[in-house]
């Protein structure tokens, strides 16, 4: 198959002719805003960054996607958050000190001082307690509530101290609980005064930076919180634009309009060797999964054989060259190379087998082929891939019908809470982001999540039995067994198609300091001036 010419083309666009281009390149997204400011060189006060998607919770307990991660790491504290640099660590926050004392209880002492904006007050232990306790109170219906899979209760020992106690052990706290989405902690008192939870403007703020405008689908604007008292933030403002499409945000940043994003893998070879002047492009390792998952429910997918037939049907050497331009390796699972958990190998080769995938067919009483609808997100890198996945499986007489979604209805396309749609899913192409310890990923593909985030519908009795253990085995190599043997059990289902971990390509101009996860995610608050 021959490869699409997908190579960044080095541009030079005035404002208007960006805005023009954005608007044809990916006909939802508006950027009224971005014309209406003023250059960096004009005002280095303002970061302005591109995220992927635009914030539709941002209460902690009940968001669960990084684009509102990446606003309310700004605008809360955790008692301990991610540090930036190449290697994965935590560093205290809200925290003066933070103690493990035994395999369930956690001491915590908190920085005196940290108040939250509105009049609510000075942070306390008890909205440390109320924070963590209303995520596994099922009232609550937190998406991330395996986040706190073990947690007992949050015990207060004065204004300031605490004891986090768990049911049982727990490994993935320190790096996928406390400096990720579940460790936000929201002001108690103004929590329940707008009654319990929140959707889009929160009551109040307690980090560095306010939330000052709230845009949808157009921007969303932070700004210097002026009753914080820690170090100072790097930026009077920091304006964030939900662009779905990396080729959008690489006009946006040649014009002058970015100063951060992540770039398309498609563009990074040329882009590395011709950096936009005075700019610096960087590619980091990505902890996302992207896979072709089978609805097992659906009636032409019920039978094994005909969900195996599209998985030997699926090349993943042609993907990853067409869609990711060589740039990404393939995955074996959804725990990425480095991490416990990593398998070596899969048991469907990445090539495929269109001989073994006719006989399956056959076997399941479609000798002729069969049709099956392939729903995409609209973006570049997907429908790439989506069109390789379509063209090479017909070659097994699997002819699909590629669905294109937006974002919002891309996001329902599994979720029983929205209708009945699942019902009607047959193959998706999707993508998670993770964390780095295998329970994050893991969680999603549990009975519990079956529509929710589980939109294979996949029920196994020996998964969940492993989840459970896994999150409280201290022994790093049972683990690490328990975690392959999961993803083995997934693959072996025939719902999932592992194709890649990605990669993650970066650019921003040589004026800013970034704040980067090993993982190339931007941690805003930290983010400075050169």
């Amino acid at each position: 198959m021959s490869k699409p010419n997908m190579q960044f083309s080095k541009i030079r666009l005035s404002r208007r002719s960006f805005l023009k281009a954005s608007a044809a390149s990916a006909g939802w997204l508006m950027l009224p805003g971005m014309g209406m400011y003023p250059s960096w060189a004009q005002d280095s006060r303002v970061l302005r960054v591109r995220d992927y998607g635009d914030p539709q919770s941002l209460d902690p307990g009940i968001a669960s996607n990084l684009y509102e991660e990446n606003v309310n790491a700004a605008v809360h504290n955790k008692l301990i958050a991610y540090k930036p640099g190449s290697k994965w660590a935590w560093q205290l926050e809200a925290a003066q000190s933070i103690e493990q004392v035994d395999p369930t209880h956690i001491k915590f002492v908190l920085k005196p001082g940290i108040t939250f904006t509105n009049g609510f007050g000075e942070m306390t232990a008890e909205d440390v307690k109320f924070s963590y306790e209303r995520i596994i109170d099922p009232e609550l219906k937190s998406p991330i509530k395996g986040d706190w899979a073990t947690l007992e209760s949050v015990d207060v020992t004065d204004k300031y101290s605490g004891v986090i106690v768990l049911n049982k052990p727990f490994q993935a706290l320190w790096m996928t609980t406390l400096p990720y989405m579940g460790g936000n902690i929201v002001s108690k008192k103004a929590t329940l005064a707008a009654g319990g939870k929140f959707s889009a403007m929160p009551p109040c703020f307690s980090g560095p930076y306010v939330i000052k405008e709230l845009e949808p689908k157009q921007r969303t604007v932070l700004a210097r919180n002026p009753e914080w008292k820690g170090d100072p933030p790097g930026f009077d403002e920091i304006h964030i634009f939900p662009i779905d499409d990396e080729k959008t945000a690489e006009m946006g940043f040649e014009a002058g309009d970015l100063d951060y994003t992540r770039i398309s893998m498609s563009s990074y070879k040329n882009m590395k060797k011709n950096p936009p002047e005075n700019s610096v492009v960087e590619k980091y390792p990505s902890l996302y999964y992207v896979w072709l998952g089978m609805n097992m429910e659906h009636p032409k997918l019920s039978d094994e054989r005909v969900r195996q037939a599209v998985q030997y049907a699926v090349d993943i050497p042609s993907i990853l060259e067409a869609a990711y331009d060589g740039v990404a390796d393939p995955a074996t699972g959804f725990v990425p190379p480095g991490l416990v958990g990593h398998r070596p190998d899969t048991l469907v080769p990445f090539k495929a087998d269109f001989a073994k995938a006719k006989q399956l067919l056959a076997e399941a009483g479609y000798p002729d082929g069969i049709d099956l609808d392939l729903e995409v997100r609209n973006k570049a890198v997907y429908i790439a891939a989506g069109q390789v996945i379509q063209a090479v499986a017909a070659q097994a007489g699997i002819r699909m019908t590629l669905n294109l979604h937006d974002s919002g209805s891309f996001w329902s396309l599994g979720d029983e809470s929205k209708g009945d749609r699942w019902k009607k899913l047959q193959l998706v192409l999707n993508r998670f982001s993770s964390a780095p310890d295998p329970h994050y990923a893991a969680q999603w593909f549990t009975k519990e999540q079956v529509g929710v985030w589980n939109w294979e519908r996949f029920k196994n009795p020996e998964y969940n039995q492993l989840y459970e253990k896994a999150m409280a085995e201290g022994d790093k190599d049972k683990r690490d067994q328990m975690y392959r043997r999961m993803q083995e059990l997934m693959e072996a289902s025939g719902a999932y198609r592992f194709i890649t971990h990605e990669a993650v390509p970066v650019i921003y101009t040589d004026r800013i300091v970034p704040a980067l996860r090993p993982d190339g995610m931007p941690l805003l608050r930290y983010f400075t001036t050169a």
